[in-house]
């Protein structure tokens, strides 16, 4: 945390007429993936010790748990999850674990954005075996199947993430609560100018040329918020390899629509990308972004930085569409 966040929370702690006792040992915390687990570092404070299990550019659709994974589960007082089937291994891996930590879903109470029929998601490509009651082989609601679960994507919706996280802390240490709730009051803030600053900048460009290509589908929220319309190749998993109809349907359109604005993410492979360029003469517009964080001396270490990094190199190549 910042000296500024910092200074911020004490004030909001003072003005409460309290002060949350230090605790005898951090509450023991781990998020499924890294930009979990910056909105965690924020919300809690030095009151926690966040571990992520899907770290900086790691690729959380094929994430293989490993047995200290397992071990850092069964001792954590609380587990931060995104929900909607985004880490459908994060259930297995915490029912094998036995934990009795407090679960918290980050994306509850966000509206999630329903994916097109026939459209890809996480959980179906992970296991087609279906369990009973409602729920898949994963655990996971099978309702949770038809939603694109990259929440996060859209700065409003981190700051419902950043709300649950601080809901969830709370009433693991509830001592804490006061501090937790200062320090998310601060992010949202931070959040909500961060907000207002990338529609500032997506207005620079015409409406008709914010057109962009991206390896997966993980772009839809953002999509939606700020007025950008993004095309992928893949469906909001990675794992699954588009169809050679369906893509020729993409190459068509991009050389139809001449969309120049093509991006590679830090998490993916870039050939079937490179590809694309050849066909259509689309230039590679840089690396986005989207399933994870960078590591701390990349550009984008944090998920404030992301939209930091991401927007600038978004405007940048879709003014020349």
């Amino acid at each position: 945390m910042t000296p500024v966040k910092m200074l911020c929370a004490a004030l909001a702690l003072l003005l409460t007429g309290a002060a949350a006792p230090a605790r005898a040992e951090p509450l023991k915390v781990v998020a499924s993936f890294s930009i979990l687990g910056d909105i965690a570092r924020e919300v809690a404070g030095d009151r926690a010790e966040v571990t992520v299990l899907v770290g900086p550019d790691g690729d959380a659709h094929s994430f293989e748990p490993k047995p200290s994974d397992a071990s850092a589960l069964a001792n954590a007082d609380v587990l931060i999850m995104n929900g909607l089937g985004f880490e459908p291994w994060m259930i297995r891996l915490a029912a094998a674990a036995k934990t009795k930590a407090k679960y918290v879903t980050a994306s509850f109470g966000a509206n999630p954005r329903r994916l097109e029929e026939g459209g890809h998601n996480h959980a179906e490509n992970h296991d087609h075996d279906r369990g009973e009651k409602g729920h898949d082989a994963d655990g996971y609601p099978k309702a949770a199947r038809d939603f694109d679960p990259h929440v996060w994507q859209n700065l409003a919706n981190g700051m419902i993430y950043a709300q649950n996280i601080a809901d969830g802390l709370a009433e693991a240490d509830p001592e804490g609560a006061l501090v937790y709730k200062a320090n998310a009051e601060t992010y949202i803030a931070e959040l909500k100018k961060l907000d207002l600053w990338v529609k500032s900048e997506i207005a620079k460009v015409p409406a008709g040329k914010r057109k962009v290509i991206t390896t997966h589908d993980a772009f839809g929220y953002f999509g939606d918020a700020y007025g950008v319309e993004f095309l992928a190749p893949a469906g909001v998993s990675n794992e699954a390899e588009p169809s050679a109809q369906a893509l020729a349907r993409l190459i068509d359109q991009i050389r139809q629509e001449k969309i120049k604005a093509l991006f590679i993410e830090n998490m993916s492979d870039p050939r079937m990308m490179e590809t694309i360029a050849r066909e259509t003469g689309a230039e590679m517009g840089g690396e986005l972004y989207s399933d994870a964080l960078s590591p701390p001396d990349g550009p984008a270490p944090t998920y404030m930085d992301m939209f930091r990094h991401n927007v600038p190199v978004l405007v940048g190549a879709m003014q020349k569409n």
